[in-house]
């Protein structure tokens, strides 16, 4: 019980002692609803020299028990906030309106940003789609994005669309508590290294797609319509859109400048930009070669019509010998050989089924039938 209501229990009386004690506990309790993380928080931790303090704190307080420790920082994990939550969070951390209004929207380019003291990262995030056959309507590649707000004591990770979930980068960077240790830089880091894991492990998948594809386009049986192969490439060039761009900004973060990561991360920055390397490597191919594919099934078109129309052709000509030997005895002139002859009618029909047969034969022999 509050000692200030037992000292003035003489002055009060039983119920007025109860309310007053009730309305002090519904006052707290209230401030602890207050003080829940939205919907949009995923996670939210404090980390002191490399390791993570128990519970899930609300941001305002992690950040204020950051600001006041040495070697600590927060992180907190948002997903697809609304406008009222992320201009909250922009208050607590400090974030210009500008780019709390970025942080709503989604597909930026990579680039990396300086605020003042707070860095922006904007990476995009992969995800391969399973499905059983590609068709002209096949979401293959599925894309979004993730910014990251690296400050003194905070980071901030704001993500969009449901590729590239940060739980395993979280659970996998507190299992390195001498990385975590380097301070929110280190967590920049595990978020670029799990985009650029996504971008290799997405590309595998693309690699055998395109084997399927180009083994239906040359088969003799069925080969592939050019619709599906427009869809794949639609896909293949959004994933392309996601990878390439993020080399430039990562090459900047390698640069020397006060705002860049520690020198004790820099290896593992390296690291990364080795390994994005490859995957725009692998990237730019899947698509040259994809690219080829299209246009040998666009050839195989070009042959098959080509090869259609010769049939016509070669049935309009042996159409056209019917015609004008129908022609001609259809003239009906008195003195026309052969019109008042008793077997001329026969003999019309005869040298018009040899004429067809001659040129059916020719025609196939040619290849045109």
């Amino acid at each position: 019980m509050d000692q200030r209501l037992v000292r003035a229990g003489s002055a009060l009386r039983l119920p007025d002692l109860v309310t007053r004690l009730l309305g002090r506990r519904g006052a707290e309790a209230s401030t602890d609803r207050q003080q829940s993380n939205p919907d949009a928080v995923v996670d939210c931790a404090l980390y002191v020299n490399g390791r993570r303090e128990p519970g899930r704190p609300h941001y305002a307080d992690a950040y204020a028990r950051s600001r006041r420790g040495r070697n600590s920082f927060m992180w907190l994990g948002l997903h697809e906030p609304g406008p009222a939550v992320m201009a909250a969070v922009g208050r607590v951390f400090g974030l210009d309106e500008l780019v709390v209004e970025q942080a709503l929207a989604d597909g930026h380019r990579p680039t990396v940003q300086r605020h003042g003291e707070v860095t922006l990262l904007v990476l995009r995030t992969a995800g391969y789609v399973e499905h059983v056959e590609l068709t002209d309507s096949s979401e293959v590649i599925d894309t979004g994005d993730v910014m990251v707000f690296l400050g003194d004591r905070f980071v901030l990770t704001v993500r969009h669309g449901a590729a590239g979930a940060l739980s395993t980068v979280r659970a996998e960077i507190e299992r390195r508590p001498r990385l975590l240790a380097e301070g929110p830089w280190a967590v920049g880091y595990a978020v670029c290294e799990r985009m650029v894991d996504l971008y290799l492990e997405v590309a595998g998948h693309v690699e055998r797609d395109l084997e399927r594809v180009e083994e239906t386009v040359f088969a003799r049986e069925r080969a592939a319509d050019i619709q599906h192969l427009y869809q794949l490439k639609r896909e293949v060039v959004e994933f392309k859109r996601a990878v390439l761009p993020l080399q430039a900004p990562l090459r900047t973060l390698l640069e020397q400048h006060p705002a860049n990561p520690p020198r004790g991360l820099h290896r593992w920055f390296v690291d990364v930009d080795t390994r994005l390397a490859r995957a725009v490597d692998r990237v730019a191919a899947y698509d040259d070669l994809l690219t080829s594919i299209v246009q040998s099934r666009l050839a195989q078109l070009a042959v098959e019509q080509n090869n259609d129309l010769r049939k016509i052709a070669a049935w309009a000509a042996i159409a056209a010998t019917q015609t004008v030997i129908a022609g001609i005895y259809g003239m009906n002139f008195p003195n026309l050989p052969g019109l008042g002859w008793r077997y001329g009618y026969w003999l019309a029909l005869g040298l018009m089924a040899l004429v067809a047969f001659t040129l059916h034969r020719l025609f196939r022999r040619s290849g045109w039938l």
